[in-house]
């Protein structure tokens, strides 16, 4: 099978996802990470459209890839004006990149109904345009926009389109599923019909994802043929997003056999994934295949007994090759086997008729009855695991704590002002020595944290380190109202790992602060121990 291209519009489509606004140095460290996962061309926007992405290509210029070639977004000339007057091909030319990707329309109704311009004007404005941009020295990409409701609504227009664009010397015709409704079957049909009635060009695919099928769509038209594929990281795109890259790239290589990154590259995608989520300031999709954090987690007790035999029982691929790890998670569902592979994970052997084992399976069932879940909370679990050893020294015991919340009115010459005031006293005990400190917060969580942080800091300096990245609450029985049960799941970090770690009560400040603890005694435990 030919090479297959890896066309990546994470910059521009991607940017199109509701909620997502990256700057141009945003878009230029995506674009660095995606040249390392050797992507091979990065479509970075839409030269004149606005000011960020004239800025990112002025800045993209400069700098260097090892990989990748940049492409910039373009459309036809507009309708009545000369190829040498229109300002959008003028921008894409001044953008300083080798290859333009523009958009055509190839269905007829589009044309007339959005477009408004006849059939046989459109026809002129693709052959005009590209013929203007490859005299400029640029390759072109015609991205064939709507082609496949195009070509089941006007078979012999759509095809018209894209003879035209390669009578004028496009690069590659790339076949736009732009509404995301069709199927794998009609993408078949429409995809092996181009390659015969065109012969001798590059067929790309481009999917949107509105009925789920963007991936299934994208492998389907490779199979027919295609050696270009677009689509996005973590299928970022309007709507509902477009192919995900993060599952294409590994289904080409690893299902399909098809070489198109290194398995060094291969094995960064879940780096590049998660890079991407938190440069666009959104939580990874723990749920995505591949590269979500729960791809290769396992629950049920028989999976893990079966994985402990084999790997493969119940996984479809190695997680090393992607980036990715395997977990175990430990539930009241969970056999013993759960335990004794997570307890292995971190050093601690346990054998399976061991008392240890027993107790441990006993625990994590009554504490999950009063509201506590270590499916994401690995810390949590780890430290019940390390705290059955008989020589198991807490580094640091509650006494007692105390939080003051108070809402305040201060009335000045010229205004009264409105705030609230948390503050937390915390009574300690590390070693032998007794410590009681006090601190304010912003709420009362906050002051907690400080107040324990004030006091421990004396002792283990490290603890400045460790940071608050993500505090969630849940209301365990909805039905009770304000008296409900609470689960609090906290996400720490010290700047080079990060850990979950839960706590559950009827009343909230007691729930956060197990689970403040917990994070506090998990990062002591396994720094001194490592």
């Amino acid at each position: 099978m030919s090479v297959i291209q890896i066309y990546d519009t994470t910059l521009r489509d991607g940017a199109q996802r509701e909620g997502i606004s990256f700057t141009a140095a945003d878009k230029l460290v995506i674009a660095h990470k995606l040249d390392e996962l050797g992507v091979m061309y990065i479509e970075g926007g839409w030269p004149g459209a606005n000011p960020k992405d004239s800025e990112f290509f002025a800045m993209a210029r400069e700098a260097k890839f090892q990989n990748a070639t940049m492409v910039a977004f373009g459309s036809t000339r507009k309708h009545g004006v000369k190829c040498e007057d229109d300002t959008g091909l003028g921008a894409l030319i001044k953008s300083g990149v080798k290859i333009v990707t523009l958009v055509g329309k190839c269905s007829a109704r589009q044309v007339t109904q959005v477009l408004g311009v006849s059939l046989e004007d459109n026809l002129d404005m693709v052959a005009s345009s590209v013929t203007f941009l490859c005299e400029n020295g640029i390759g072109v990409f015609l991205d064939a926009e709507h082609f496949f409701d195009g070509w089941k609504d006007n078979r012999d227009y759509a095809m018209k389109v894209l003879k035209t664009a390669t009578n004028a010397g496009c690069g590659c015709l790339v076949l736009c599923d732009t509404n995301g409704g069709t199927l794998p079957e009609e993408i078949t049909a429409a995809v092996r019909d181009v390659k015969q009635s065109i012969g001798g060009v590059c067929i790309g695919i481009h999917a949107h994802n509105d009925a789920e099928l963007a991936v299934a769509n994208t492998l389907a038209a490779v199979r027919e043929g295609a050696t270009q594929v677009q689509g996005t990281i973590n299928g970022f795109g309007e709507r509902c997003g477009n192919a995900n890259l993060c599952s294409v790239i590994p289904a080409l290589k690893l299902k399909m056999d098809i070489n198109c990154v290194s398995d060094e590259q291969l094995s960064k995608l879940t780096e590049v994934s998660r890079f991407v989520s938190e440069t666009a300031n959104l939580s990874p999709e723990s749920f995505m295949p591949y590269v979500g954090l729960s791809a290769f987690s396992h629950k049920a007790g028989l999976h893990v007994s079966g994985m402990a035999r084999w790997k493969g029982a119940y996984q479809h691929i190695d997680p090393d090759l992607v980036g990715n790890n395997q977990r175990v998670l430990v539930s009241e569902q969970s056999g013993r086997t759960n335990i004794i592979q997570r307890a292995k994970e971190i050093g601690v052997e346990l054998t399976t008729k061991g008392p240890e084992v027993t107790a441990l399976l006993e625990q994590v069932k009554e504490l999950e009855n009063r509201g506590f879940q270590y499916e994401n909370a690995e810390a949590s679990f780890d430290l019940l695991v390390y705290r059955m050893a008989p020589d198991y020294k807490k580094p640091f015991e509650l006494v007692d704590y105390m939080v003051v919340v108070e809402k305040y009115r201060r009335i000045g010459a010229e205004q009264q002002r409105d705030g609230m005031l948390s503050e937390a006293m915390v009574k300690v005990k590390v070693g032998d020595k007794l410590l009681h400190t006090a601190a304010e917060g912003d709420g009362p969580v906050n002051a907690l944290d400080n107040a324990l942080r004030n006091g421990l800091l004396e002792f283990y300096s490290g603890l400045a380190d460790v940071k608050l990245m993500d505090y969630k609450v849940r209301i365990l029985e909805e039905s009770t109202g304000t008296e409900s049960q609470v689960r609090v799941l906290i996400e720490s970090t010290d700047g080079v790992r990060q850990w979950r770690t839960v706590g559950s009560s009827a009343n909230i400040i007691e729930a956060s602060w197990l689970a403040l603890a917990d994070s506090l005694e998990y990062w002591l435990v396994t720094h001194i121990n490592n």
